[in-house]
């Protein structure tokens, strides 16, 4: 059974009558074939990249972009944001802006949430869900710790909706150029479906397993390493300028050499200049370091290094507003 949907210019599979049991569940707890549809409408006949509608909820420094990029590759492409003021320049660049979040996912073949935390995706999600059609998938791309992302999950179960778990990693820059890393984790089966949106906004995808929850569990350990190398680097250039040298001097002694790296270069530039503009922002830094934390006692490991850097991040925000970069960690070192 096919429907046509307005707008769309193709037909596609709905997955509307109940589907027979074959003695599997999906991941979302629920007897089903929703992924042979998913199959069946990747492989019609006539199907194209520029016939797949994709939702992107929250359109803030990584969200924008990613929305830019699925534009560029042709896709037919709804946002929505809280504010509406950060959603509506995707208007001229062809997205349609849904007043929403119920009315922006109706129609939609992939759901991409972008939102701050947990608590803000639950919250738009269970007033979008009951609109997703079936055969969609949603794809939660924040990062939202290992709790946060059970609950989505199970609310994604409720509604009997396909969940994958595909935190990004990269910053504003690399999300406005389609040069993220997506760290997945769902289906096996979805995985040929979602190619096309992902090779939009990503250079790479890496497949963390099926279970939902691995792709947070990645991406909370890369995190991990990047708070670690700003806060060194903020570390480093404090020091040199109480020193009475100029901070430039460290990021020359390190450059091109084997503990130099893009990331040091990037951020220590933003602090020798004082230049805070958001990029990751340190509300951020702050959050995510108490996920790392939260997943480190799960894992049984010593929080006491993430737990010192917690405090700088949230230090740094005091003092320089928690819009600024994580760049603003340099603060917490210096009187």
């Amino acid at each position: 059974m096919c429907r046509s949907w307005p707008g769309i210019g193709r037909t596609r599979p709905c997955c509307g009558s109940p589907p027979r049991s074959n003695g599997r569940r999906t991941h979302a707890g629920r007897p089903g074939t929703w992924h042979r549809c998913l199959r069946d409408a990747v492989h019609r006949p006539g199907w194209n990249v520029g016939s797949m509608r994709a939702v992107v909820l929250g359109t803030g420094l990584m969200g924008a972009g990613m929305a830019r990029s699925l534009l560029r590759s042709k896709m037919d492409v709804v946002v929505w944001n809280r504010s509406v003021a950060k959603a509506r320049p995707l208007a001229d660049e062809g997205a349609l802006v849904a007043d929403d979040p119920k009315s922006a996912v109706v129609g939609a073949d992939v759901v991409l949430t972008m939102l701050f935390d947990a608590e803000a995706t639950a919250g738009v999600m269970a007033e979008a869900l009951p609109s997703v059609e079936r055969g969609a998938v949603w794809v939660q791309c924040g990062t939202v710790g290992l709790a946060g992302v059970d609950h989505l999950a199970e609310l994604a179960a409720m509604h009997g909706v396909p969940f994958v778990d595909a935190p990004v990693l990269g910053t504003r820059a690399p999300a406005e150029q389609g040069k993220l890393t997506v760290l997945a984790a769902g289906p096996v089966e979805v995985r040929e479906f979602l190619a096309p949106v992902f090779d939009a906004i990503a250079l790479r995808t890496v497949w963390a397993g099926e279970r939902p929850g691995d792709g947070q569990r990645l991406k909370l350990a890369a995190n991990s390493w990047v708070l670690s190398i700003t806060a060194a680097t903020a570390q480093a250039v404090a020091l040199t300028r109480g020193l009475g040298l100029d901070p430039d001097a460290f990021l020359e002694v390190i450059a091109g050499g084997p503990v130099d790296s893009t990331y040091a270069q990037v951020k220590g530039r933003a602090m020798i200049d004082g230049e805070f503009t958001a990029s990751f922002g340190v509300d951020g830094a702050v959050k995510d370091s108490e996920l790392i934390m939260a997943a480190m006692a799960v894992a049984g490991t010593d929080d006491r290094l993430m737990r010192v850097l917690n405090e700088h991040y949230r230090v740094a925000a005091g003092r320089v507003g928690e819009g600024a970069d994580m760049a603003a960690v340099v603060a917490a070192f210096e009187s």
